[in-house]
């Protein structure tokens, strides 16, 4: 009888082991840099990382119908705007840790603590110094200039990252001023919207247009890709930060939140403590060639090379809360 005990308290003792030591995460990132990072914080904790990946609305219908059956303990996606919908649905629940408000500014990080930036982006100007004279760009609203007709281009306002660029305009100048930016944005393209933003760097380069709106990080994939001819088109565009006397550069994110029914919370915590470490910031900003959040972090070389800039520390919440509005602008002022 007392061997049985022992038998099952021994049994029980390994089931609680083996569930306080994993944290399971749902990610729309698919970066090979993320890996390498969850195999380091394996090795360090003995916490085993269980990642799922999939499209940022599919992991948030997911933890919406698995409910508190929910088997994750982290939502990491990309752009503001799918953290805020997480957020309002009541799929992220509030975390204090001295360690996070440490590694974060504030206006990286939500001020209920249910979601915390890991990498950003500055959503800049890229252009063709042969064509373009960068002493007439300003802040976004420039590129409605009538001097730039025919010029500019970005992909659909359908994206992400320009709908939170388009809330962010809003957040700070209306709705009124936010719609003449669409219509005087659209009346300068150089063609309809399509394609992902590295498509929108090699049409400048190739002279289909001479500016386009993108993410800073996708120009330095391109710069270290390996491929000749990506590697060439990147240096031949040069950099532009927007409203640099005014709002600053717009920056989006890459963030994590710990789940409603995270079943280890505790775990999920020091994973995102992790990943915004200055070791993995470094890893981070190296790999791909995002802005590391962490202050103590420098760029990696390509990035850095750009230069420093003002980045708009609006927080990023009042981003969010305009995202519904910026789809409803940019229909009326036919930015497709």
């Amino acid at each position: 009888m007392v061997k049985k005990l022992a038998l099952c308290s021994l049994l029980f003792a390994n089931i609680l082991f083996a569930s306080g030591s994993e944290v399971n995460v749902y990610s729309q990132r698919h970066y090979d840099s993320d890996k390498a990072l969850f195999k380091k914080f394996e090795e360090k904790t003995g916490i085993k990382v269980n990642l799922i990946t999939a499209k940022a609305e599919e992991l948030v219908s997911r933890l919406s119908i698995e409910g508190a059956n929910s088997p994750s303990d982290i939502l990491i996606t990309a752009d503001i705007g799918n953290l805020y919908e997480a957020k309002e649905r009541d799929l992220l629940q509030g975390v204090s840790s001295k360690v996070l408000e440490k590694n974060i500014p504030s206006h990286l990080r939500d001020e209920d603590g249910k979601w915390f930036a890991i990498t950003k982006r500055a959503r800049l100007f890229v252009y063709n110094p042969k064509t373009i004279n960068p002493a007439h760009l300003d802040d976004y609203f420039s590129l409605t200039k009538p001097e730039f007709k025919g010029k500019v281009i970005t992909r659909s306002s359908t994206n992400a990252y320009n709908k939170s660029l388009l809330a962010s305009i809003i957040a700070h100048n209306g709705e009124e001023k936010s719609l003449e930016f669409v219509k005087g944005l659209v009346n300068n393209f150089a063609r309809d919207p399509k394609g992902a933003d590295k498509d929108q760097i090699r049409a400048v380069a190739s002279g289909e247009a001479d500016i386009a709106i993108v993410n800073s990080y996708y120009l330095g994939v391109m710069a270290n890709s390996g491929d000749k001819v990506d590697e060439e088109i990147a240096k031949e565009v040069k950099v532009f930060f927007p409203a640099q006397k005014t709002t600053g550069a717009h920056i989006n994110i890459s963030g994590a939140g710990i789940t409603k029914f995270a079943p280890n919370k505790e775990n999920a915590i020091k994973l995102i403590e992790f990943l915004t470490s200055e070791e993995a910031q470094g890893q981070l900003a190296q790999g791909n060639y995002e802005y590391p959040v962490n202050p103590k972090v420098k760029p990696a070389g390509i990035v850095a090379s750009w230069g420093e800039f003002k980045e708009d520390t609006i927080p990023l919440n009042e981003v969010g809360k305009q995202t519904r509005k910026a789809v409803e602008i940019a229909t009326k002022g036919n930015w497709k």
